[in-house]
């Protein structure tokens, strides 16, 4: 009997055995692969369940870490920039504001001078709030991962703000630990990348409820005000000219809103665990503030004495004893500072009038009979470029004067750098609500590996001393650091003498 196909021919029936070994030969190494496969995938699986819960799971996730929301704490972010003097201004605002509205202060670092600008106000030409945020973040992250991340708390002596039990303060490292939803060591490392919840934080990506708040009001259309008995929004006495609205197609109108009003309770921001804020600096302007003008409340005792507790942040104890040491072991006599700020922006074209300043105060001792006069000089300008300046006329004159100055590597310095690293004031500011076994780890694993340059707090602390007098440099942020620390009497007990 024949069955339909069952005849084949040699050649037929070789085809036949060769497709079959060869089917053989190539199904072995596919189910291999196929199992391998599977099997990577078991593990993959299994090894997620134990990584740690991150907020930003997928690149297009938008939502808050479990920690930040269980935590059940309210926190407020904020952006600095630019130099030391402004950074500590809006240190002092954004405890101002953390105070009113009720929300645990993010201690930010001290960031590389001018590392992140905000442009200028007065000409309506600033960046804009989540851009200023994103690279504050950015910023923050790379002194962290170089090791040369030192706390505003780490140099800022903030402890007198303990008597308020509304104020309190979580160091950024902390923070980011918390929003991340990382271990430790990736906050500290570059183990992972942190660019997209450094976008949800700036507001990139806009709000989310209950999560985040970005304020995108700034000193182009805002002025915070709190308890002035304004009209709320009512115009701000400044605003863009007419010239400026042509030149620049300037369109902004600046109002005059309270904070509280604002962003307390009552509205949407309220609800956010994070109140994210861009720049919060400001500066007297055409009869008004460009920013926050907030001075003076009504109706509110605590806030009132909140504003004259920060109008004065002294340096922490380890700064100030460095500067004292070096006026009794170095200088050991009555002495002049003059803080000459000759070679950044502005400065560099105003020398005549600096030096100008400095002689006629030097000439006034010299009358006193007071020879040689000693001068403490703080500047910007290497000595090695004195030649044909004022400073080379007194350096020369070894009869009238001795000068004085303090170098960052000076055994002194890095002494007292080293001290202010072995406290650790900043992680120390960290509300105990976070736990101090939280807050060692944290100190082992997020040390910065290089000493800070303290070099210009100590110098400040110095020139608070003086006891014959202080020149400093018109127009100079750090000038008036060290005016109001005289206003305060650091030094006192030495007798000094403002003037």
């Amino acid at each position: 009997m024949k069955i339909f196909g069952s005849s084949r021919s040699p050649i037929n029936g070789w085809n036949s055995k060769k497709s079959n070994f060869l089917h053989r030969r190539f199904s072995l190494p596919v189910l291999a692969l196929l199992f391998c496969s599977f099997f990577l995938l078991y593990l993959f699986s299994s090894y997620s369940s134990f990584m740690p819960s991150t907020a930003f799971s997928t690149s297009n996730s938008c939502q808050c870490s479990s920690r930040i929301l269980d935590l059940g704490e309210r926190f407020l972010f904020y952006a600095p920039h630019s130099g030391f003097s402004n950074q500590l201004s809006e240190f002092k605002n954004a405890i101002l504001m953390a105070g009113i509205l009720n929300r645990t202060l993010v201690v930010p670092p001290i960031l590389d001078h001018h590392a992140v600008a905000l442009g200028s106000c007065p000409k309506f030409r600033v960046t804009d709030p989540g851009e200023i945020r994103f690279s504050v973040w950015e910023h923050m992250l790379e002194l962290l991962r170089n090791g040369r991340y030192v706390s505003m708390a780490d140099i800022v002596d903030i402890s007198s703000l303990a008597s308020y039990s509304s104020i309190k303060a979580i160091d950024f490292r902390t923070f980011a630990y918390l929003w991340c939803g990382v271990d430790l060591e990736s906050v500290c490392s570059n183990e992972y990348n942190l660019k997209q919840c450094g976008r949800l934080l700036a507001g990139l990506d806009g709000n989310v409820d209950k999560c985040l708040h970005a304020v995108d009001e700034d000193c182009r259309t805002t002025v915070w005000t709190y308890k002035n008995r304004e009209v709320d929004g009512v115009l701000d006495v400044f605003q863009p000219s007419e010239q400026l609205k042509k030149k620049k197609n300037v369109s902004y109108v600046r109002r005059r809103r309270d904070v509280y009003r604002s962003l307390g309770p009552d509205s949407k921001a309220e609800l956010a665990a994070v109140l994210s804020f861009g720049s919060l600096f400001t500066a007297p302007y055409k009869g008004s503030e460009l920013y926050i003008d907030i001075h003076e409340v009504s109706g509110d005792q605590r806030i009132s004495s909140l504003i004259k507790s920060i109008e004065y942040l002294p340096f922490v104890p380890e700064i100030l004893s460095a500067g004292k040491e070096y006026i009794d072991k170095i200088i050991k006599a009555p002495f002049l500072c003059a803080q000459l700020r000759l070679l950044d922006g502005q400065f560099k074209n105003h020398w005549n009038a600096t030096f100008m300043a400095l002689e006629q105060k030097l000439d006034s001792i010299l009358q006193d009979g007071n020879k040689p006069v000693h001068v403490f000089v703080m500047t910007d300008l290497p000595e090695s470029n004195w030649t044909g300046s004022y400073l080379r006329h007194l350096a020369m004159d070894s009869n009238h004067f001795k000068l004085f100055l303090l170098k960052e590597h000076d055994e002194l310095v890095q002494r007292a750098s080293k001290k202010v690293m072995a406290v650790g004031h900043g992680l120390r500011s960290t509300s105990s609500a976070f736990g101090p076994s939280r807050i060692h780890d944290m100190k082992d694993k997020c040390t910065s590996e290089r000493l800070p340059d303290i070099l210009l707090y100590i110098e400040e602390t110095v020139c608070s001393c003086a006891s014959l007098g202080f020149v400093g440099t018109a127009g100079s942020t750090i000038a008036e650091s060290i005016e109001l620390m005289r206003k305060y009497g650091l030094c006192s007990d030495q007798n000094s003498t403002p003037s």
